[in-house]
């Protein structure tokens, strides 16, 4: 049996997607090779393989202990550029801790990036190719899931909505990268459409904006609702009664809620950002800016083939990056670095 321990904190923050792909790969792993691996959570034991999800600093420490961490799989999320927009920090702070990321990196025996535009900044950075892999993110359908057509009118009813309400959805932390602020725009401009956006400031007044987007969560156009942090169970509601999932951000990762969305079968309308055309390239609405987004929620409003025929995008896209494609990969993948692992250490036991 192989043994894998998870290094991760990402689950103490609510609302930021790191956590939902840590819980959702455990739970995929536990539940599909129960006899095959076992996984630890935060331990400080003797394991094959230990992979990093977040980069506490306790964690840093523990990779100096080689002969109990066994291969050291980190897990990107995010690199030094990413960050910007996300989050305020004095200069000197970030600039101590991009330096301390990077090294977080390096000292890992492969790493893992969800995004495979990731993968040169990383090489600029000092890493090499052969030690990076690109795993996209996965979805399970037992947690999101399209709603048969007389539950989606029931939960449409029960939020407060008209059956003839067009619901614009959008999802993420609250702050300038995001894009809220075109959304807020959007709102205003169409005042015959529902514009809802589900998350808040998972880091406080950390969050890239603070000041300016609390005043506009306190007093939203009179068609717009924020909904804070909500539940993942809450946030299938929304993604069902939606006609369109929208999100601007400016500068993105890999987000869950774009697959989550497909999974729901919603049409999904996104900013069009470079990273997305290595991934998700035709499954989307691509939109320039503002404007863009503008014409064609109103476009989709008038044209029901153009809605159909992106909803079918979106079902496509969502067998993409079902479970059962992803949990493969990932068992192949661990496997593979364990080989690696055992092979390294019997030419140092040899020498």
């Amino acid at each position: 049996m192989l043994t894998i321990n998870m290094f991760s904190s990402a689950d103490k923050v609510k609302g930021q997607g790191v956590g939902s792909v840590y819980l959702d790969l455990v739970k995929m792993l536990e539940e599909n090779f129960p006899d095959t691996l076992e996984i630890s959570i935060n331990k400080m034991k003797k394991t094959q393989i230990t992979h990093y999800h977040t980069v506490d600093l306790p964690f840093y420490f523990s990779t100096f202990f080689k002969k109990s961490r066994g291969r050291k799989i980190g897990y990107v999320h995010f690199v030094p550029e990413t960050l910007e927009g996300s989050l305020d920090l004095p200069w000197i702070a970030k600039v101590v801790f991009y330096r301390y990321l990077v090294d977080f990196y390096k000292r890992m025996d492969h790493l893992v990036v969800v995004n495979p535009s990731f993968i040169p900044i990383l090489m600029e950075l000092g890493i090499k190719e052969e030690k990076i892999t690109y795993i996209p993110n996965f979805v399970s359908k037992k947690m999101f899931y399209e709603y048969k057509d007389e539950k989606k009118a029931s939960v449409k009813k029960a939020k407060g909505f008209k059956e003839s309400d067009f619901i614009v959805f959008g999802a993420g932390q609250i702050q300038d990268r995001k894009g809220v602020d075109d959304f807020v725009e959007l709102a205003k401009e169409n005042p015959h459409m529902q514009f809802i956006w589900a998350g808040g400031f998972s880091f406080g007044k950390m969050s890239s904006g603070y000041e300016k987007y609390k005043e506009i969560y306190e007093n939203p156009p009179e068609n717009m609702t924020f909904t804070g942090i909500i539940s993942r169970e809450e946030l299938v509601d929304y993604y069902n009664i939606c006609d369109t999932f929208l999100l601007p951000s400016h500068n993105e990762l890999f987000p869950m809620c774009i697959l989550e969305a497909f999974n729901c079968g919603a049409v999904v309308m996104l900013r069009d950002l470079p990273l997305y055309q290595s991934i998700i390239d035709g499954d989307f609405l691509p939109a320039k800016d503002m404007q863009d987004m503008h014409k064609m929620l109103n476009d989709m409003t008038k044209n029901p083939e153009l809605f159909d025929s992106y909803k079918k995008k979106s079902r496509k896209a969502a067998q993409k990056y079902s479970e059962e494609n992803l949990s493969k990969i990932w068992y192949d993948f661990y496997l593979e670095q364990a080989a690696v692992e055992h092979r390294h250490f019997s030419v140092q036991s040899d020498d």
